[in-house]
């Protein structure tokens, strides 16, 4: 498979998963300063999901509405596991994602978070052949799949589908060799297949741009000022064989920060990479909860359980042995009703989880932690 379009595409591609808010709708006027700032650097990859809330509206008015077609390159997503209780319900979302976005054709299809509990469903729906037919029909340029699955099934999934243009895989330094992402198993498998890969969760929710006391202290000394953030992505961004680094932005000033570094972007040198292994040596001993904050246990929980704040509320003394901190925090995220006492251990989080968290051990755990 030949990768030039992956060559001749920017390294930095903007994630549309964690848009800011105003009110209850999207922050249009900053969504689309962030979007001049983003072309007038250069860049031209923007992703989004039929199962973002809001992004594809957004990205309509914020970038369709305002440039010209060609100008940009549209990644979207077919989710076949949330809102698609039969094979109509997951074809109708490329439709409504096309009137969404206004975009008259995505430049990049996906579909969405293939694990092992969910793939079959893709293929008892037929979608594999229905991305086939988009493509031919024009409708889709290239044809690929996000995935959080083992790497046994990524090696499975290339195998049976050599058609595939690109892959999105999560690749993080933290997560490079923790066994539940398997970030460079799967990374060596799409070298092997060919594939070009775009790179999801580089700042792994965030968690990056805060990483803990020991990681700082190490990036400091050789860079100091430089952010967290650059580290985590132009480490993503040094790989071989990567289409683009997806960053979900979500305010112009970590706009500015990805574009200070990425603008005019240089792999990390040989000493920065060895700091990126004693990084990973220590985050590897963290007692961090590792969770990258994507919401999807939440969509379907029972009793409304903000899973991504209260373990970012435990993370906070966990990580930062911020006590206080985490116990205000855990005030805010778990309100009367919600609280992790609350679980009924449906596990619904868990089979919808893209990192397999043991989530219902980790609400225990939280709730050990921080209730007062």
């Amino acid at each position: 498979m030949s990768e030039d379009f992956a060559k001749n595409t920017p390294k930095l591609g903007f994630g549309l998963m964690r848009l800011p808010n105003k009110g209850i709708g999207k922050d249009i006027r900053q969504i689309s300063r962030m979007v001049d700032m983003f072309m007038e650097a250069g860049f031209t990859y923007f992703d989004t999901a039929y199962v973002y809330p809001g992004s594809e509206n957004a990205i309509r008015k914020a970038l369709v509405e305002r440039y010209p077609r060609e100008s940009f390159t549209l990644a979207d997503k077919m989710n076949a596991f949330i809102m698609a209780p039969t094979e109509k319900a997951a074809k109708k979302q490329f439709l409504t994602s096309l009137e969404r976005t206004g975009a008259g054709y995505f430049d990049y299809y996906l579909l969405h978070s293939l694990m092992d509990n969910n793939y079959k469903k893709y293929e008892k729906f037929h979608l594999w052949e229905y991305c086939r037919q988009l493509k031919e029909e024009g409708k889709i340029r290239r044809f690929g799949f996000s995935f959080h699955g083992t790497p046994e099934l990524l090696e499975q999934l290339l195998t049976e589908h050599p058609e595939v243009d690109f892959i999105q895989l999560q690749i993080n330094y933290a997560d490079w060799e923790r066994k539940s992402v398997s970030s460079r198993a799967n990374y060596e498998i799409s070298r092997r297949h060919n594939v070009p890969v775009t790179i999801m969760e580089p700042v792994k929710g965030g968690a990056l741009a805060d990483p803990p006391k020991e990681v700082k202290k190490l990036f400091d000394e050789y860079a100091p000022g430089q952010s967290y953030a650059s580290w985590a992505i132009r480490y993503c961004a040094s790989l071989d064989g990567i289409l683009t680094v997806l960053s979900g932005m979500s305010n112009t000033d970590q706009m500015q920060d990805n574009l200070s570094y990425m603008r005019n972007f240089q792999p990390l040198n040989s000493d920065e990479m060895k700091i990126i292994q004693e990084a990973q040596r220590i985050m590897g001993n963290s007692s961090a909860i590792p969770c990258t904050a994507c919401s999807y246990c939440t969509k379907g929980c029972p009793q409304e359980i903000r899973i991504p704040d209260i373990f970012a509320a435990a993370n906070l003394q966990l990580a930062n042995g911020q006590i206080l901190q985490a116990r205000k925090a855990y005030a805010e995220a778990a309100p009367e009703g919600h609280r992790p006492t609350d679980c009924i251990k449906c596990r619904q989080c868990e089979q919808a989880c893209p990192q397999h968290l043991p989530i219902t051990d980790y609400l225990k755990q939280a709730e050990n932690l921080l209730e007062v």
